[in-house]
């Protein structure tokens, strides 16, 4: 459900409400997620919400490489 490039919606903490992509899967319960609205960390996944997008990104991309992949797929904030 959570795999690399999935898009996500954060529910908890002070990023909560902006969308996040999925950069690599940790564990069963934790990913690492970044994105141009917040900053690279590590979060559970009972507090990200999958929307129904996945983006083209390989596995520990960065943050240049995320944004033009969410600009691609016509994803704003």
């Amino acid at each position: 459900m959570f795999e690399v490039g999935r898009v996500c919606v954060k529910l908890a903490g002070r990023e909560a409400g902006k969308k996040a992509v999925v950069v690599e899967q940790i564990d069963k319960n934790f990913v690492l997620v970044d994105s141009p609205w917040i900053k690279r960390r590590r979060c559970n996944v009972k507090h990200l919400e999958p929307l129904d997008v996945v983006v083209n990104i390989k596995k520990g991309a960065s943050k240049e490489e995320i944004e033009k992949a969410l600009k691609e797929a016509g994803i704003e904030a």
